[in-house]
């Protein structure tokens, strides 16, 4: 937990807490700082997709060696699990104080890089980085949102959200201005992110005091299956159609006569529209349950996505906010169903959650790549949506709101 008791005291002055009828409460000020520094985090990160297209103009990629660049982004996530149990016993904040500093480093050092394996290299350090940023950020945020989880994952997620809206549009005016030779002068704002979490957390103990060690790993895996299994085949459904958007759209949009300005420009959009989904979804789902939120997403997604590849020039731009909206709504809901239905092993469960995401995301770029490569991006965006509506099913399988209070009872 990254609060103390001194703390709740001393807070009532300079922070607004809600108070729950359990008696824990919502820090607003601690949920705003994580989530302000995960914006700064994802700002980063957010930098590849848009400049995917200059890579392959520069190093002559085919568009499934472009793809596997974010594979070295993503495959470090792999630690994640590793990175969460550790959490769950010991302080790991000094990790997510770190984070924003050598994922700015490395992103901005990309515009520099002489050659493919370079690229693969900073990609690879960022995503050690981000995997312990994201291994152990939510469930900081968890520890101090009280009853409100879904809340507290929502603020969380619209700071990734706004990291990745304002990545794009930030990385295509720097190369259109100052070349790619220019990233560098972006350093600064995550050296500062770090210096102020510093500041803010250097003092907290990280975890929450008052928690067991948790589950043994053995132990707590056993009983995850149930909720895991079905939600691995909602991550895999969601992860191509994610893949397509978040990757792919510029260079589809390019490839369609847009400049780079305006396809990096269109990421904006379709991740500001996702700001809104992520501060909507999870709080939505603590009043009307997180099936019926995850049901919405599955089944109106797909419809968008038809309607976007049937339409063409502005028309499609007017349909990149309800993309992102629905598409994007549905993360705080999956990490705060995954965190209450295992207090005793949060940091676990959400590191397992969140490496499967990303790894599986992973594998998603490479496949919409190839499908991309050998027969066009229209026809990938289009499996994405098939895919998608074909995993609706397994919203069934996960557990009801009513299981749920059963097991914390």
């Amino acid at each position: 937990m990254i609060t103390t008791s001194q703390d709740v005291e001393q807070s009532s002055g300079d922070e607004r807490i809600d108070q729950g009828s359990s008696g824990e409460r919502f820090h607003i000020n601690r949920v705003l700082t994580m989530a302000a520094v995960h914006a700064v985090h994802d700002t980063y990160t957010a930098f590849l997709p848009p400049l995917l297209p200059e890579f392959i103009s520069r190093f002559l990629l085919s568009k499934t060696k472009a793809g596997l660049l974010t594979v070295f982004l993503q495959v470090p996530s792999l630690l994640q699990p590793v990175i969460g149990h550790l959490s769950d016993r010991v302080s790991l904040r000094y990790l997510v104080i770190l984070a924003p500093a050598v994922t700015a480093t490395m992103m901005s050092l990309l515009g520099v890089a002489p050659g493919y394996a370079v690229l693969a290299l900073l990609l690879t350090i960022t995503g050690i980085s981000s995997a312990a940023l994201h291994a152990v950020g939510p469930v900081m945020v968890g520890s101090v949102s009280g009853p409100s989880l879904g809340r507290g994952m929502s603020f969380w997620m619209v700071g990734g959200e706004l990291g990745r809206a304002f990545g794009p549009i930030v990385v295509v005016t720097v190369v259109k201005f100052l070349t790619p030779e220019g990233l560098p002068w972006l350093m600064p704002a995550g050296l500062l992110a770090s210096v102020f979490l510093f500041i803010r957390l250097r003092n907290e103990p990280g975890r929450r005091p008052k928690v067991n060690q948790g589950l043994p790993w053995r132990s707590a895996l056993k009983r995850m299956r149930p909720v895991m299994m079905p939600l691995v085949g909602i991550i895999i459904v969601r992860v191509f159609m994610n893949s397509a958007l978040t990757t792919f759209l510029p260079i589809f949009l390019i490839e369609q006569g847009a400049d780079l300005w305006f396809a990096g420009a269109s990421l904006t959009i379709l991740q500001a529209a996702g700001v809104l989904g992520a501060m909507l979804g999870g709080s939505i789902s603590d009043r009307l349950g997180r099936r019926l939120v995850l049901f919405i997403s599955l089944m109106t997604t797909p419809i968008f996505m038809f309607v976007f590849l049937a339409v063409s020039g502005w028309a499609q731009i007017t349909i990149l906010p309800l993309l992102g909206l629905t598409s994007i709504s549905v993360t705080p809901v999956l990490l705060a169903l995954v965190q209450e239905n295992f207090p005793e092993n949060r940091a676990l469960a959400n590191g397992i959650y969140m490496a499967l995401g990303f790894t599986l995301r992973s594998g998603a770029v490479v496949v919409m790549g190839a499908l991309g490569d050998l027969f066009s991006l229209r026809q990938a965006f289009t499996a994405s949506a098939v895919l998608m509506l074909l995993g609706v099913p397994l919203i069934l399988l996960l557990p009801s709101e009513r299981r749920k209070i059963d097991m914390e009872k």
